[in-house]
Order: structure tokens, then sequence, then C-alpha cells
């Protein structure tokens, strides 16, 4: 029978493709194509007590990665001073090879330049995708490692890029923080937090053509659309029952300019691990509904939307969390209206779960 790891593999595997590959059709003939290799060196940040036995070695690793870089072809290209576009390859260790293993990674990526010259580049790298650890708790033969309970987890990336630009080359100085978490699908889950330290070398395979800014017209607009989402969560002690998450949310977004948006909604909540919460309660299905308001601010790239918010309950009976509630992720909106979402829902910096979401956007 397959194991946990390998549904939650598919369903996130399913998720990322679907988000990422929109990214390659955007790779034109007046685009260039580069590749490049880095080494990167760091170490485990301890940010709980309980962790501090696993932070036993420096961290190294590699990384391979293709990206695009746009020429003016479209008006968000030129409103983010043409961004990279791309995916990383990750491998590498995460500070403790006898009790977490090797990680292995593959992210789709944006590098949004702040400074942006004929040699000189500097940007800011946000990327999410799939990790895959080589080893992870189990009670008997690895009770050590209490910051990750599974093989296949969510891998984020923050970072600032330096570039420097000679040729078809270009030497890339970085320092940025990835994450390792499965959003509370399975315990132990306090996650990996590496700062990593890094230098590469990049080759341009082909060089575009630069092209004139083809103008498309900004329109300030609003837009209202429904959300499904369905998730899962493990209660603790670790090993604990898993719980389904089913949510709904009714959306209103608003697009002030090319790179500002803003989102409200109302989500309704249906969270069955509440039931577990003072068991010896009883509990009615409709007494564990949670209400709440959200308000968060959207990033769009054309179709593709980061998205990062605070929301606030406005009806939680028993009160197992904090009064506010987090989201940060992606979300993709078809031309046709259908939204596919992959958010981490969160109470400050604990994950309550990954928001797993389809929708429709009216009169898209």
């Amino acid at each position: 029978m397959l194991s946990y790891s390998y549904f939650c593999f598919v369903k996130l595997l399913i998720i990322i493709v679907l988000i990422f590959s929109n990214f390659w059709t955007f790779a034109q003939p007046k685009d260039d194509l580069w590749i490049e290799a880095k080494g990167k060196a760091g170490f485990l940040l301890a940010h709980r007590s309980s962790m501090g036995h696993l932070a036993t070695e420096h961290t190294f690793a590699g990384e391979v990665s293709f990206y695009i870089k746009p020429k003016n072809r479209k008006s968000w290209h030129k409103s983010y001073k043409n961004p990279l576009i791309g995916v990383t390859g990750f491998f590498g260790t995460v500070g403790n090879r006898e009790v977490l293993g090797k990680y292995y990674g593959l992210i789709g990526f944006s590098s949004f330049p702040l400074i942006n010259t004929k040699h000189y580049l500097f940007s800011l790298k946000v990327g999410a995708g799939l990790g895959y650890g080589t080893k992870h708790f189990d009670p008997v033969t690895n009770p050590l490692n209490n910051a990750i309970g599974s093989s296949v987890n969510a891998q984020i990336c923050f970072g600032l890029e330096s570039r420097i630009l000679f040729g078809n080359s270009s030497i890339n100085i970085s320092l940025d923080m990835t994450h390792f978490s499965n959003g509370a699908a399975k315990t132990p889950n306090l996650g990996l937090n590496l700062p990593y330290l890094g230098l590469g070398y990049g080759y341009r395979i082909k060089n575009g053509i630069d092209s004139n800014y083809v103008h498309n017209e900004f329109r300030k607009r609003w837009e209202f659309g429904l959300m499904a989402i369905g998730s899962a969560k493990e209660t603790y002690p670790t090993g604990g029952k898993k719980y389904p998450v089913f949510a709904a949310s009714l959306i209103g977004r608003r697009f002030f300019r090319q790179k500002v948006g803003m989102e409200a909604s109302f989500d309704v909540i249906s969270k069955q691990a509440i039931i577990d919460y003072h068991s010896d309660v009883r509990k009615k299905q409709s007494e564990i509904i949670q209400l709440g308001v959200f308000v968060g601010y959207i990033l769009p790239m054309d179709n593709f939307h980061l998205l990062v918010g605070m929301g606030a309950y406005v009806r939680d009976k028993y009160k197992p969390e904090s009064y506010f509630y987090h989201r940060v992720g992606m979300r993709y909106v078809f031309d046709n209206g259908i939204n596919i979402n992959l958010v981490l829902k969160s109470h400050w910096a604990r994950a309550d779960y990954v928001e797993y979401g389809i929708g429709y956007t009216f009169k898209r």
C-alpha cells in the first residue's frame, strides 16, 4: 500500500507542474536563455530550543538552474524590469547527515531585479516547489529527528542575488534562506530553516533579440470569485490522528497597478482536528466551523499571483489556536476563470495546514 508521502508527493507535484509549466511558455525567440551552476554553504538555524541537538555540522549544497530573461515582450515584463523566470534543482546536506540525511528539491522561481544595468543585476529571488529528504522521524529507527515527519516536503526559498555580467557569462553571489516543511500534514513538523551563502557561474545558451515594448494598457478592476479548499492535518503528539480539512472562500480582488493588488475574503472552515481539542467535550459539526475574514496583498505577474496576508476569526467557539491566521502562497488564474491555489495557512510562525484549492473567477 502506498504511503502518505507518495500521495502527498503526487498532490503537490500536480499543482506545482500546473503553476510553473506556464513559465516555459514565456520563453520566446526574443528571450535570453541561461544555465547556471552554484555551490552553497551555510548552517541549520535551530529556531526552537528543542532542535538544538540537530545542528552538528555546516550545510553544503549545489544548485543547477535554467532560466529565461524576457526582453520587454509584455507590459508586466517592463514593470518588473524583466525578471528572471526558471527552475532550480537542489541537492545537499541540511546540518546533520546522521539524523536528517540529505535533501533533493526542485523549485520554480522568479528573480525580481532591484538594480538592472548592462553589466550588473541585483535581484530578489522567490521560489517554491518540492523537496525530498532521505531521513525523517521514526519512533524506532530515527527518534531524534523532531523537525521533519515526512520524506516529501514543500521547499521555499527567499534570497538576494548579485550577478556580474560579462559577454555570455555571469558570476552570481547570493544570500538566501531555504525552508523545508510539510505544512503540518504529518508530525513532527518544526521544519528546517537553512541560511546559505552561494557562489555560481552562469552561461547564456541563447542570446535573444531586443524587442520593442508591447504596451498592453493596464486597467484598474475588481474581480470576484469562489474557492473550494481541501487539506489534511495531523495532530500532536507525534503519530497522532490525521483529520481532513474542508473550507470555502468568497473572494474579492482589486488591482490598483501593474504590480499592486489587494484581496479580501470571507472564509468558512471545517477543520475536523478541532474534535480532538479537549476531546472530553462532545462537539457538533456545526460547532467546530470557523468563520474568518482575510485581507492580503497580491503581487501579480500576468496570470500568476503571489499572495501574503492576515485574517481574523469572527467565529471560533473552541479557540484551539490564535485569534489571527496568516496565508502565504501562490495562485494561477486561467483565462477561462478557473483558479488553482497552493497556500500555507499558519498561526504566526506555526503551520496550520496547506490549502489545496480550486476556484472560479466570475466574468474573467
